[in-house]
């Protein structure tokens, strides 16, 4: 079905579709954890996994599509990040829960701290008319493909035909929370003369 309003705006589209589906599929990557909490040995903890995986492919699939079909929306534009940073806060959170060494604690402080002062400082570039200086860098997609797979991986867990997924994970989100930190500087050091300008008179 196709909803539309304000003329040509569609609510109701095939990438708006997608990232609903992302949103929906958060509860169920948090039964799938805690049944394999309660379950360890069973097919739970992959499942999370893969569900996560799958979450994380229509995050790339909706913006290509909305460009590609001409449906993009002002809905959409708001829920798309909304939603990554749902299920990527909600990953750190299920994964810290049953590994918190200080490497794992530390990663997810840097990501989700990363995705507040980077929405804030957007938001804010937005108000001044500068959106374009912080715009998404080639950086931030490398950070958010390893970010996700990382995530992919811990969530997972098992091993899987002898390689150690889940220390892969470890390495990944790693790997993620370094780019985090680099993408960051690179933002703030864009927004900066902006920023710190004197205002006029």
């Amino acid at each position: 079905m196709i909803i539309s309003i304000r003329g040509n705006d569609v609510i109701w589209n095939l990438p708006n579709i997608l990232t609903w589906l992302r949103i929906l599929a958060i509860p169920l990557v948090i039964v799938l954890f805690y049944c394999g909490v309660a379950e360890p040995l069973r097919w739970f903890y992959p499942a999370a996994g893969l569900v996560f995986a799958a979450a994380a492919i229509t995050d790339s699939l909706d913006g290509y599509l909305a460009r590609r079909l001409g449906q993009t929306t002002p809905l959409g534009a708001f829920l798309d990040p909304v939603a990554d940073k749902l299920i990527v806060t909600v990953a750190l959170l299920l994964i810290v829960s049953r590994d918190s060494r200080w490497l794992m604690v530390l990663a997810a402080i840097v990501i989700v701290g990363r995705e507040i002062a980077v929405s804030a400082l957007r938001e804010w570039m937005a108000v001044l008319g500068e959106r374009g200086l912080v715009a998404v860098s080639v950086l931030g997609k490398y950070k958010t493909i390893l970010q996700m797979v990382g995530l992919s991986l811990l969530l997972y867990r098992h091993s899987f035909l002898g390689i150690p997924i889940y220390q892969l994970g470890v390495w990944l989100l790693g790997v993620a929370a370094v780019l985090t930190l680099v993408s960051m500087v690179a933002y703030l050091r864009a927004a900066a003369p902006v920023l710190l300008r004197r205002p006029a008179g």
